[in-house]
C-alpha cells in the first residue's frame, strides 16, 4: 500500500493526552527539530524525530516523500465558533458602529441580526451554500482545515432548517471537516417578544426534533443573556436538546455574570462560549467540569470591548480555545491567524498557549479530538507548513499570512 512521507520538517505540535489542555500548556508541546511523518490514507502512522521514523517504517517501498525544506510544522487550525452562514454583509453597521452609533439604534434601523435574519429569510439554499462555500474555502486557505459552523439567521423551524441544508451542502462541496450547530435560540422573533418561553416551548417541540430528523447538526446551541434568553430558558432547551442525542453548548455571559458558564459547568457542556463577564466561582465550576472556554477576541476587536481573562483562566484550570466568531455583524474574520495574534498581543497568552487553543481544544470543544487537533498516531494529517521558525511568527508577522502550505489527510490542498 501507498504510504507518504514528510521529512525534514520543525514539528509543532500540542501532546495528546486524552483531555482538553489546561494550566500549563506551554509544558505541552513536542518539537522535533529534524521531523518526520508518515501518512496511510490520510492518516498518521508514524511521527518523530526523522532518524527514529526511518528505522520504524524500515525498507517499506512504496513512499511518496515531501521534502518539507525544514519549515515548521503545526497542526491545521480547527475554528469551533463560526456564523459562516449568512446570506449578506453588514459593512454599513461597521461604519456606523466606528462613527460612534450605539447598537441600539442600529438595531431600531433595521440592522443587527435582525438584518440577517430577513437577508436568510429571502434566500435560497443555493445561495445560502455558495456565500458559505466561498467563506469556508477563503479559512481553508488561511490554514483552517476543520471548522464548526452555527444556523441561528432563521429563527424558524423551517429556515433553520435551510441554513442547516445549506452547512451540510458545504461539508460535501470542501475539504474541510464541517461541524454543523443548531443555534435556533439565537435571538427572539419579533413575533415572540413578550413571550420568549412560548418560543423556547416551540423549539423544543417543533424544531429539536425536526433538526434531529434532518441528520445534519449534532450540537444545540443558545445564546444566553439579558435581554435574550435565560438560564432558566437554556437549561429547558439544552436538556431537551440532550435526551435526544445532541450535545450542548452555550453562548455565555458575553455582556452580563448572567450564569451561563456555571450551566455549562452544570449540563456538562462541551463548551461555554464569549465569557467576557463569567465570574471566578463559576468558571472554577468550569475548570472542575472540563468545560472548553471558546474565547472570541475578533468579536472585542471589532466591537472595541475588553477581551475576554484567558490568563486567568488558564491559571484556573480551564481548557482555553480560541475561534474566529466568523458572522457579517461583529467579527467578519476567517482567520485564525489574526486570532492567534490577538491572543498573544492581548489576553496574555504564550504563543505556545495560543497553539494549543488554536487546535487541539478546539477539537474538544467539538467532540472530534480523536479524529484531528494534534499530529498523532491515529489521527488525520491536518497540517500546516509555516514561514517561520516556528507557530509564535504567526503573532509576530502581522497583517499577512505565514501559511505557505495547507495539507488535509496528507493531500495538499492549498499553497
Amino acid at each position: 500500500m501507498k504510504l507518504q512521507l514528510f521529512r525534514n520538517a520543525r514539528i509543532f505540535t500540542p501532546e495528546d493526552r486524552g483531555r482538553p489542555s489546561s494550566g500549563n500548556n506551554q509544558s505541552r508541546i513536542i518539537r522535533y527539530d529534524h521531523g518526520a511523518m508518515v501518512v496511510r490514507e490520510g492518516i498518521i502512522t508514524n511521527i518523530g524525530a526523522e532518524a527514529d521514523v526511518l528505522r520504524a517504517i524500515g525498507g517499506e517501498r512504496f513512499i511518496d516523500e515531501y521534502d518539507c525544506l525544514g519549515r515548521s510544522m503545526i497542526p491545521g487550525f480547527v475554528d469551533p465558533h463560526t456564523h459562516c452562514c449568512f446570506a449578506s454583509l453588514r459593512e454599513e453597521e461597521f461604519e456606523l458602529r466606528a462613527a460612534g452609533t450605539p447598537y441600539l439604534e442600529i438595531l431600531r434601523r433595521g440592522g443587527g441580526i435582525l438584518s440577517s435574519v430577513n437577508a436568510v429569510s429571502k434566500a435560497t439554499v443555493a445561495e445560502l451554500s455558495n456565500m458559505t462555500r466561498d467563506l469556508v474555502l477563503r479559512a481553508l486557505k488561511l490554514g483552517t482545515t476543520t471548522i464548526e459552523i452555527k444556523s441561528g439567521y432563521g429563527l424558524t423551524t423551517e429556515a433553520e432548517l435551510k441554513m442547516l441544508e445549506a452547512i451540510g451542502n458545504t461539508a460535501q462541496e470542501v475539504p474541510l471537516d464541517v461541524v454543523a450547530t443548531f443555534l435556533g435560540a439565537h435571538a427572539v422573533p419579533a413575533e415572540f417578544r413578550d413571550r420568549s418561553d412560548d418560543f423556547i416551548s416551540l423549539l423544543i417541540e417543533e424544531s429539536l426534533p425536526a433538526v434531529k430528523k434532518q441528520g445534519i447538526a449534532k450540537c444545540c446551541d443558545i445564546f444566553c443573556e439579558e435581554g435574550v434568553f435565560s438560564i432558566d430558558q437554556g437549561r429547558r432547551l439544552l436538556l431537551a436538546a440532550k435526551s435526544l442525542g445532541f450535545s450542548v453548548k452555550i453562548h455565555a455571559d458575553e455582556v452580563h455574570d448572567l450564569g451561563g458558564a456555571g450551566l455549562a459547568a452544570e449540563l456538562g457542556a462541551i463548551s461555554a462560549d464569549h465569557l467576557l463577564a463569567a465570574s471566578d466561582d463559576n468558571i472554577r465550576a468550569m475548570a472542575k467540569a472540563g468545560v472548553v472556554a471558546n474565547l472570541l477576541p475578533g468579536t472585542a476587536y471589532s466591537l472595541r470591548k475588553p477581551y475576554a481573562r484567558a490568563r486567568d483562566m488558564i491559571e484556573m484550570g480551564v481548557p482555553v480555545a480560541l475561534a474566529t466568531d466568523c458572522n457579517p455583524g461583529s467579527s467578519y474574520t476567517e482567520s485564525m491567524q489574526f486570532i492567534f495574534g490577538l491572543a498573544v498581543v492581548n489576553m496574555e497568552m504564550s504563543p505556545a498557549e495560543a497553539l494549543v487553543a488554536a487546535t487541539l481544544n478546539p477539537a474538544y470543544a467539538l467532540g472530534i479530538a480523536q479524529q484531528v487537533g494534534s499530529l498523532d498516531i491515529g489521527k488525520q494529517a491536518d497540517f500546516l507548513l509555516l514561514d517561520g521558525e516556528g507557530p509564535a511568527v504567526l503573532a509576530y508577522h502581522a497583517g499577512v499570512s505565514s501559511v505557505q502550505e495547507v495539507f488535509k489527510k496528507g493531500v495538499r490542498v492549498t499553497c
